[in-house]
């Protein structure tokens, strides 16, 4: 599965795209906080997220995962 990072810098969309989910999160970060990308988002093929919903999403995946390998 292939996670799309898109961003907005002086008036130009960029676009990345990333092998795995925390791959992805990487990179929107580095875009955030070092490059100071505005609105940065990840795709998961079916809905854009925010930073901040992709790592809420990523946080719940990783609990289920772990609760079904318990």
């Amino acid at each position: 599965m292939s996670f799309p990072v898109q961003a907005t810098i002086d008036g130009h969309t960029v676009l990345a795209p990333a092998e795995t989910a925390k791959e992805a999160f990487a990179k929107a970060i580095e875009w955030h906080v070092a490059q100071r990308f505005a609105d940065v988002a990840i795709s998961d093929g079916r809905r854009e997220y925010s930073i901040a919903e992709f790592s809420a999403a990523m946080a719940i995946s990783e609990m289920t995962d772990t609760q079904l390998n318990s």
